[in-house]
């Protein structure tokens, strides 16, 4: 007899094709008896395989009462005690029933630059805590079906002594769930601003400026390290373009200029940015020179025309290769100095060995001609006796 074997889902069905006497029947049935055993839990195992699948998706976004209006924060402009009604539509985008709880809290800057809120067991004190939901609650807890959304509503009080402003904060979705010995809290959330009317004060201040030169090989191929301490002042939020160069003297350009970005500050925040400019020969002097350029979010409420800041400070760079260009030079010099002294001398000294051997001879030439002269005194005075 043989057995021919079907994948189904993982499991293996054994089909009997000829079953020619009982044994053989009784046969069949203890093994379709078993098979069918197997499938059965083969079914169980991956329907509980896929119910582990399951995803636990959220998402929130502001609406218009009936679904999603298209805007990315919540902006409002209001006046001290006013108060405004607003909707947020909720969805699971899952696929496991979740109870999601909302609210709103306050944010704020993190080191980094980035926009961040309270964690949900925080009290806000700001425009967090000026929304309400439902009977004046200060959070919802909404249940949704796989796939279901729901649009609630809610109320922003301002307070009649608010500040005059940007007030920052985000309604928040929370959904928390159990992993193991651990909960596990899982948010989503919206930028919430309030510009509250009055005075306001929009501009970013440099507030230090440092700069250290970074030596290379090359001593034209340096680089400029500038680090840029910003600081929003004023009451309303605001992001930067930042341009950097730096010049020498004369106010020469000694680089390139090197563009960078200030993310969105909140106001009274700092933030540090470091930005590295190449290209800087080793010149002694240098002048790195910043300039800031306030920029308002594409969603944020125009504040007004808003003031460039520009801020230079001095930094020394040994310059090492004019160091050893005038070595170098000063070394030569030396050896010419030498040279030429050691050639003077060699000269003079040549010149009095001249001088000297010209004497000399004249000198030699004088004894035969003072000889020959007494030989002929001589021969007269004996020819003069005879």
């Amino acid at each position: 007899m043989s057995l021919v074997k079907l994948s189904l889902d993982r499991c293996t069905v054994l089909r009997i094709p000829n079953l020619e006497n009982p044994l053989r029947l009784l046969t069949a049935l203890l093994l379709a008896v078993v098979l069918a055993t197997v499938v059965l839990v083969c079914g169980s195992a991956a329907s509980s395989a896929r119910a582990a699948d399951g995803t636990n998706g959220i998402s929130g976004a502001p609406s218009d009462g009936t679904s999603v209006d298209g805007r990315s924060r919540f902006s409002y402009q209001v006046d001290p005690g006013q108060h405004l009604d607003d909707f947020y539509l909720l969805r699971n985008t899952g696929t496991t029933a979740q109870t999601m709880k909302v609210f709103a809290t306050d944010a704020f800057d993190t080191p980094t630059g980035a926009f961040s809120l309270l964690d949900t067991k925080s009290t806000p004190k700001d425009s967090g805590s000026w929304v309400t939901f439902a009977n004046g609650k200060m959070g919802i807890e909404v249940p949704l079906a796989p796939n279901e959304s729901k649009v609630v509503s809610f109320r922003l009080t301002v307070p009649a002594d608010a500040s005059p402003g940007d007030h920052a904060g985000g309604i928040v979705i929370s959904v928390a769930t159990p992993q193991g010995n651990i909960i596990v809290d899982r948010r989503v959330a919206t930028r919430l601003y309030v510009r509250v009317k009055g005075a306001l004060q929009a501009g970013l201040t440099v507030s230090s400026l440092a700069s250290t030169y970074r030596n290379a090989v090359n001593p034209f191929s340096g680089s400029t390290l500038v680090r840029v301490t910003v600081r929003n002042n004023g009451n309303v939020a605001l992001g930067a373009n930042m341009v950097v160069n730096v010049k020498t003297y004369l106010g020469i350009a000694a680089s390139g200029l090197v563009r960078s970005s200030v993310s969105e500050l909140l106001p009274g925040n700092t933030r540090v940015v470091s930005v590295e400019v190449p290209g800087v020969a080793q010149l002694g002097y240098l002048n790195p020179h910043i300039s800031l350029v306030p920029t308002v979010d594409p969603d944020a409420l125009n504040p007004g025309p808003l003031r460039t800041t520009d801020r230079d400070t001095a930094i020394f760079a040994m310059p090492w290769w004019l160091l050893i260009l005038l070595a170098i030079a000063g070394a030569i010099w030396l050896f010419l100095m030498v040279r030429r002294k050691r050639d003077a001398a060699n000269a003079q000294a040549w010149i009095e060995h001249i001088e000297a051997e010209a004497r000399r001879g004249a000198a030699e030439e004088q004894v035969p001609e003072t000889a020959g002269a007494l030989g002929n005194a001589g021969l007269s005075s004996t020819a003069e006796s005879n």
